[in-house]
């Protein structure tokens, strides 16, 4: 028979290691050789190993005794006899194990989570089609869900004549002893009666299945703010699926798709407009109407203007969604160019073209011609 190692060996600690790095050494080997989630050919022993060692440690008293007479403290030949029996480890499993997902384990103080305990509700999210104006005015929208909600013939419980569980007594759990080498160690599992909810039924929901839940379509009349842009999301809260087992139910999400405007591009707050005009506007300039979001506002074209150049409307723009303040509106000024001209146009325009320009820019060219 081998002989057994030091317990702080074992664990990877001091001596005088504090409870809480001997808590953190142990969980970190059971992670590591639980049989349940290693592959490791000699796991199952190495998980022993440390259970026993940390069963030792974890306990004050018992430390001083084996501080004091090693391994023997624990063979009867010191009237020490340490007692293995009892010893839980539920709480190093529930909190280590229980956000991967896992059931249960066929191992030594393995747990099965809880299956009555409440659980918040799916989030869900829905694409909403918006027109432009719509975005930038706002507007109210009937919405169509589709959702797992709270059946109302067994308002949610998943069955009638509701009872509490005889078998573990409304807990949802059963302790049960795994006697190993080492002594007898409890078990927590999901009791298999009730399945973990702690109560039984004399009938199960025909409608639901006994699930508590159903699927169903809602529709739902929701405002939506001025301002919202493409991708922009809604959340409206407590409208997801419904919670389980008296937990909280999920969220709404609307996410918005906002269709093109003929006329007009956003960029933020602020809208573009894209204004064609001609040659003759450009040089002489002009008075014109132009479309705003708000209606048609007088728009003067200055004399002289070049293609492309950018004028301010200021408040003409859109609502911020937080604030309420008010972009700008920016015409850029589209340059025509006709591509048919009669002899009249044409020699108008000969006679322009030797107009002296007194331009920098046709003086840079000059020079390295």
């Amino acid at each position: 028979m081998m002989e057994k190692r030091d317990y702080y060996e074992v664990l990877g600690v001091s001596k005088t290691a504090s409870q809480s790095e001997i808590k953190s050494a142990f969980r970190k080997l059971a992670k590591k050789y639980h049989p349940d989630v290693s592959k490791e050919p000699d796991a199952e022993a190495k998980f022993k190993e440390a259970q026993e060692a940390y069963a030792v440690l974890s306990d004050e008293s018992k430390r001083k005794q084996y501080d004091q007479f090693g391994h023997a403290a624990f063979s009867g030949n010191n009237g020490g006899g340490f007692d293995f029996s009892n010893f839980d480890f539920s709480d190093i499993f529930d909190d280590l194990f229980g956000g991967f997902g896992f059931s249960g384990f066929s191992g030594f103080g393995g747990n099965h989570r809880k299956s009555n305990r409440a659980s918040r509700g799916n989030d869900l999210l829905k694409t909403v089609e918006l027109t432009f104006e719509e975005a930038v005015f706002g507007t109210h929208k009937t919405v169509t869900v589709e959702v797992m909600d709270t059946c109302d013939d067994c308002h949610g419980d998943g069955g009638h004549g509701k009872s509490t569980c005889p078998n573990c007594h409304g807990s949802g759990t059963v302790t049960s002893e795994q006697h190993t080498l080492f002594g007898t160690f409890m078990t927590r599992t999901t009791c298999p009666t009730c399945g973990g909810k702690g109560e039984t039924y004399q009938k199960k929901c025909s409608t639901c299945r006994g699930t508590g839940r159903i699927h169903r379509r809602k529709e739902l009349d929701v405002k939506i703010p001025a301002g919202v842009d493409n991708g922009n999301r809604l959340r409206l809260a407590g409208k997801g699926e419904t919670g389980s087992h008296g937990g909280p139910n999920g969220d709404l999400y609307l996410e918005f798709k906002v269709k093109k405007h003929p006329l007009f591009e956003r960029d933020g707050n602020d809208i573009y407009l894209d204004l064609p005009i001609t040659i003759t506007d450009a040089i002489l300039g002009k008075k014109m109407d132009i479309p705003t979001l708000y209606g048609n506002v007088k728009f003067t074209i200055p004399a002289g203007s070049q293609p492309m150049e950018k004028h301010r409307i200021k408040g003409k723009g859109i609502s911020d969604i937080s604030t309420g303040r008010k972009g700008d509106m920016y015409i850029i000024l589209n340059v025509v160019i006709p591509k048919k001209l009669s002899r009249d146009q044409k020699q108008l325009l000969e006679k322009l073209s030797k107009t002296d320009l007194e331009d920098s820019s046709f003086k840079k060219i000059e020079k390295y011609l």
